[in-house]
């Protein structure tokens, strides 16, 4: 009678399989790292005309690769944005900004600048390009009026009263002539003090974002070093109110999970627009994006494949050597 022999090949090459097999699925299945443009403003004071200015920056999320803008849009679209355009690079975080300059009318209260940009990556001696959802923010007219200097005023001089001459009289009993009267002298001038202006202190209020992305609505509050503490309550139209507190010099944020029809009001001490402000679905999600960078496609997605491949049919050969038993023969 033939009786097998008890192994442990086949349980070591099923977990073995296993094992590999995870290691193939953490592989193709890894996340990519979060690549975005960081969009600020600051709209100080409102000039004497009425008009006012706003001074944009794009910053670089990524301290180790540039970017570069593939997309700008400007909202109100009649006015002009100097400094920030497509195809400008990003500077790496750390290194540098992008800068630009905004002009608006009296009658504009309000204006946005998206922008989107892209990162290219080398894998494996193969370019790699990343692309991220656009990011945006809204500022509003600032209540605060720019300070003038006011020009010296000239001086006031005096215009001096000219000499009177005085004709001496001769009495009728003496031959003798009077002494003429002294010449009047000519008044001093006088130069008033200027009147000094006086500049009531500017109001700083902290600079507000919204982010739209395929997975949240963030809402974004950086407050000036030389502000003071606000408290800010950002209410959605479906789910609970979110507090933001932020300390003078720091930032902070809430997000809200995105959705069809979902809208946030910002209130509380330093909100300037407490207009509600509905969730924008960026054009990437229609592809599967999803919240974060596109999957990999191409060269770089059929090497992660093949090597997939290559592991499974690894573990199919360990597989197959577990299959062979050792018999032994008995009397």
């Amino acid at each position: 009678m033939i009786h097998p022999k008890l192994s442990l090949r086949r349980p070591l090459a099923v977990v073995g399989a296993a094992f590999i097999g995870l290691a193939a699925a953490t592989v193709v299945a890894a996340p990519a790292s979060a690549h975005h443009p960081i969009v600020e403003a600051q709209a100080p004071c409102v000039l004497p005309s009425g008009d006012w200015k706003v001074n944009w920056t794009v910053a670089n999320s990524e301290s180790d690769i540039v970017g570069h803008l593939t997309k700008v849009q400007i909202d109100p679209a009649n006015t002009t944005l100097t400094g920030i355009k497509v195809g400008a690079e990003l500077p790496r975080s750390g290194k540098g900004k992008l800068a630009g300059e905004q002009v608006l009318k009296a009658n504009q209260n309000r204006t946005k600048l998206t922008v989107t940009a892209k990162w290219i990556r080398t894998n494996r001696g193969q370019q790699q390009e990343i692309k991220q959802e656009a990011a945006s923010s809204w500022v509003n007219k600032p209540t605060v009026k720019c300070a003038t200097t006011p020009s010296p005023s000239p001086s006031a001089s005096a215009t001096p009263s000219p000499t009177v001459p005085v004709t001496p009289s001769a009495s009728p009993s003496t031959s003798t002539s009077a002494s003429p009267s002294p010449s009047v002298s000519p008044s001093s001038s006088a130069t008033p003090s200027p009147v000094p202006s006086i500049t009531p202190p500017a109001v700083v209020t902290p600079e507000t974002a919204v982010k739209h992305t395929c997975d949240d609505l963030t809402y974004a509050v950086t407050n000036p070093a030389d502000g003071k503490t606000v408290n800010i309550t950002v209410t959605p139209n479906k789910g609970e109110p979110k507090t933001l507190t932020v300390e003078p010099g720091k930032s902070g944020s809430v997000s809200f999970p995105a959705e069809t029809g979902l809208t946030i009001t910002p209130s509380g001490e330093g909100v300037l627009d407490t207009t509600p402000v509905a969730w924008e679905k960026p054009a990437d999600c229609d592809s599967g994006a999803g919240g974060g960078d596109l999957p990999l496609t191409g060269a770089a997605a059929g090497g992660i494949a093949a090597g997939a491949l290559v592991l499974l049919a690894a573990g199919v050969a360990l597989f197959l050597v577990a299959r062979r038993r050792r018999l032994t023969f008995t009397a």
